[in-house]
């Protein structure tokens, strides 16, 4: 191989030279096919390659950090120190990585599209308390408003948390992608982060919220704690399982921000037709994903003789169910604008219910189609949670 420089000299680089230590400072020789003289070293562009142990693909260069100072010409020398720092960029460093690794490793356990729900539920729950009472709004309850996002973060992590801790098993078989069943996060890395999630959120409800929304928050937890963790695992049975889910995401969730945020504002707490209908549909729609939410993980079910649903009715039974009660939950809202215009917005309420229904009815024409896969499953899994961040998404403005 050949690189020409200029008219008058070239650099000849063997295909394969022999590698080297970039960190030694003892030169290590390489047997090269043509051993330059002493005077052609000194006339052409020529260096020694022998500190190199990476290869550049765009150049053919074997280089590292050490490489610029063989350089005898100034040109050459800045073209060598670029391409080295290329290749220094490209490594990183050890304690960097474990960190990073860490990171994600935390980021996976919080379950993400759970705690998308919980922000997005949270904060459409805040707008619209603000929506109705512009004249409160205060800067001053900004810092308020975040430390109360934080504590339903943190809430959201400690369930889901001891979920995975207690279902290390199950998740090598359902969700091998988990943290504690990769093995990227240790049992107990896992057990002081639902620690500091449990104390954190319950420490920052009590000091902003008052003893009411406490002790729901408290209860929230609990309910999370018992579906989990034996001996009461309320998991192992369906109804018991998809009803808690559904209290903790629908109900609490809904009525609890709700009342929050009207106390914040120095208000009693009242029904309004937007927030009752909200909290209706969602814990519906909570339900829903409660019974769906097994439908990718059956083959661990039945390994470990976790009765769900899905086991007991069989996958295509559920998806037509949840899609069924969804489908309800769509043609409500159509009904609730039409019959009562004065509480909602017409012209959003219908049209946008009937293109979430119409998108739920072709996911589940898609899942059909493809028999029922495990990844048309967990596809279809993941459109029931698209659609349930858009209707916290226009929420505010029903």
């Amino acid at each position: 191989m050949k690189l020409t420089f200029s008219p008058s000299s070239s650099l000849r680089i063997p295909a394969i030279t022999s590698h080297c230590n970039p960190s030694s400072h003892h030169h290590h020789q390489s047997k090269l096919p043509t051993k330059p003289t002493a005077a052609a070293a000194a006339n052409s562009p020529c260096f020694s390659f022998s500190k190199c142990s990476k290869l550049l693909p765009l150049s053919g260069f074997y280089t590292n950090r050490n490489c610029s100072k063989h350089a005898p010409n100034t040109s050459f020398r800045r073209n060598s120190i670029w391409a080295c720092t290329k290749v220094g960029a490209a490594g990183s460093d050890p304690v960097l990585n474990k960190i990073s690794e860490f990171k994600d490793a935390c980021w996976r356990f919080l379950r993400p599209h759970t705690i998308r729900g919980t922000a997005l539920g949270s904060t459409a729950l805040v707008a619209r308390a603000l929506i109705e009472n512009p004249n409160l709004i205060k800067w001053s309850l900004l810092l308020k408003a975040v430390s109360g996002l934080f504590a339903l973060i943190c809430g959201n992590g400690y369930i889901v948390g001891i979920n995975q801790i207690y279902d290390i098993g199950i998740d090598k078989v359902n969700k091998p992608y988990l943290p504690i069943a990769a093995g990227d996060l240790s049992v107990q890395s896992a057990w002081l982060l639902v620690i500091f999630f449990a104390v954190t959120g319950i420490l920052m409800v009590g000091l902003n919220f008052g003893p009411f929304i406490t002790s729901l928050y408290c209860l929230g937890l609990f309910l999370g704690t018992i579906y989990s963790i034996p001996p009461f695992r309320m998991k192992r049975f369906a109804v018991a399982a998809f009803l808690i889910i559904a209290m903790v995401r629908g109900f609490l969730l809904n009525f609890g921000v709700y009342h929050a945020t009207r106390a914040a504002l120095g208000l009693s707490f009242e029904w309004s037709s937007p927030v009752a209908f909200i909290t209706t549909f969602v814990t519906l729609f909570a339900l829903v994903i409660a019974i769906t939410k097994d439908l990718p993980d059956v083959e661990g079910d039945r390994k470990y003789k976790i009765s769900t649903l899905a086991t007991s009715l069989g996958v295509r039974n559920i998806a037509f169910l949840g899609a069924g009660l969804l489908l309800l939950n769509y043609i409500g809202a159509v009904w609730a604008a039409i019959y009562m215009p004065q509480a909602f917005r017409r012209s959003l309420m219908i049209p946008v219910h009937t293109i979430l229904a119409a998108f739920l009815i072709f996911q589940a024409w898609v899942l059909e189609r493809a028999n029922y896969t495990k990844e048309a499953i967990s596809a279809f899994y993941r459109s029931i949670w698209n659609l349930f961040y858009a209707e916290y998404l226009i929420f505010p403005f029903i």
